[in-house]
C-alpha cells in the first residue's frame, strides 16, 4: 500500500509541474507581449484549461495530507511564509484572469497581477525544492528551525531555475495552440529559454552529486542511473532540432520530457527519503489501516476520475486559438 501511495504521490506532483507549469509559464511570458490583441491571444491559449491543472495540486496535498503526514506537517512547518505567499499567487492569478476580461480601463493592472502572481507561485515552487535539496533542519522528524531557515543562495538559485522551465514549457504550449504574432514570439524566446535552463539543470545536477557522499556514491555503484540525464540530454537535442525546423508540437512534448527526466533524476538521487537527508518512505508513512481507508476513496475512485477528467478536457479542447477569439470564446469552445 506505501508503494502504491508512493507512486500516486509521484504522479500527482508530476502531473501538476507540467500542466501547471505551461499555464504559469505562459502568465509570466504575458509581459513580453506590448499589445493587447496577443496577450488575449496567449490567454485564450489556456483559458479552458488552467483551472482544471490546479487540480493536481490539492490531490497532492490530499495525499500528503492522508498518507504522508510526517512530511506534511514538516513542510508546512518550515514553508509556511512561503506557502501562503504562493496560493497568494495562484488566487491573484484566478481573480485577475477572469477580471481583465470584463474591464475596460484597468486590463493593464489586472495584466501585471497574472503576471505577479505567476511569477510568485513559480518562484516559491522552485526554491521550495530547492531548500530541500539543500537540506533542513530536522531532529527526530521534527523542523527546528526558524520562520527563514529554508532560505539560502541555493534555493534562491533553483526558484529562477523553475521560472525559466515553466516559461519553456509555456513558449511550447503558446507554438502548439496559437497563430501569427503569438506563435512567432514562442519560436523566438524557445532558443534563450533552452539554453538557460540546460545551464541551470548542470549546475543543479553536479550540485546534487556533491551535496552529500551518500549521493555520488549510488550514482558512481549505479551507473545506470546515468540514463535518466542521458535522456534528457538526448531530449534537449530534439527540441534544439524541432524549433531550428518550426516543429508547432514537438517543443511542448520535449519540454514535458525534459522535467521528467529531471524530475526522475532527483527521485533517484534522494530515494527512499522524502525530506532529504532526515525523513524516508517507511518514516513518514501512516499506519496501513488508514492507507487502505483513503485507498477506497482517494485510490481508486478521486484520483482515476481526475485522470479521465484531465485527459477529455484536453481531447474536447483540442486545436489551436486564433488572434479574433477571447478567452472566454476559446473556453467555451471545443474547436
Amino acid at each position: 500500500m506505501t508503494e502504491f501511495w508512493t507512486a500516486a504521490l509521484a504522479l500527482t506532483i508530476l502531473l501538476y509541474v507540467l500542466l501547471d507549469g505551461f499555464d504559469l509559464g505562459v502568465g509570466m511570458l504575458l509581459i513580453l507581449m506590448p499589445d493587447e490583441r496577443g496577450r488575449r491571444h496567449m490567454l485564450a491559449a489556456i483559458a479552458p484549461v488552467w483551472d482544471g491543472n490546479e487540480t493536481w495540486l490539492v490531490l497532492s496535498a490530499t495525499v500528503l495530507f492522508g498518507v504522508f503526514p510526517l512530511v506534511y506537517s514538516t513542510l508546512l512547518s518550515a514553508f509556511y511564509l512561503p506557502m501562503m505567499a504562493m496560493l497568494a499567487g495562484l488566487i491573484l492569478r484566478g481573480v485577475s484572469f477572469e477580471f481583465r476580461e470584463k474591464s475596460r480601463r484597468n486590463r493593464a493592472f489586472w495584466d501585471w497581477c497574472f503576471i505577479l502572481g505567476s511569477l510568485v507561485a513559480s518562484f516559491i515552487q522552485g526554491m521550495t525544492v530547492g531548500a530541500l535539496v539543500k537540506g533542513l533542519p530536522i531532529v527526530d522528524g521534527r523542523y527546528t528551525g526558524s520562520a527563514f531557515s529554508w532560505f539560502s543562495p541555493f534555493a534562491f538559485l533553483c526558484g529562477l531555475g523553475l521560472c525559466l522551465g515553466y516559461a519553456l514549457l509555456g513558449a511550447g504550449w503558446l507554438t502548439h495552440k496559437t497563430t501569427q504574432d503569438v506563435q512567432t514570439l514562442a519560436f523566438r524566446l524557445l532558443p534563450r529559454l533552452l539554453g538557460a535552463v540546460l545551464a541551470f539543470l548542470l549546475v543543479i545536477f553536479v550540485y546534487s552529486l556533491t551535496l552529500d557522499l551518500a549521493v555520488m556514491h549510488r550514482w558512481l555503484e549505479r551507473p545506470v542511473l546515468f540514463v535518466f540525464p542521458l535522456f534528457g540530454a538526448i531530449v534537449c537535442a530534439a527540441m534544439a532540432f524541432s524549433i531550428q525546423h518550426r516543429r508547432e508540437l514537438i517543443p511542448f512534448l520535449c519540454g514535458i520530457a525534459i522535467f521528467a527526466a529531471a524530475f526522475a533524476t532527483l527521485a533517484v538521487s534522494f530515494y527512499p527519503y522524502m525530506i532529504p537527508f532526515s525523513v524516508t518512505i517507511a518514516q513518514a508513512a501512516a499506519p496501513q489501516s488508514s492507507q487502505a481507508f483513503i485507498f477506497w476513496g482517494a485510490g481508486i475512485i478521486v484520483l482515476p476520475i481526475t485522470v479521465i477528467y484531465t485527459l477529455v478536457v484536453y481531447f474536447v479542447f483540442k486545436g489551436k486559438v486564433t488572434d479574433r477569439e477571447s478567452y472566454d470564446d476559446a473556453a467555451n469552445s471545443s474547436e
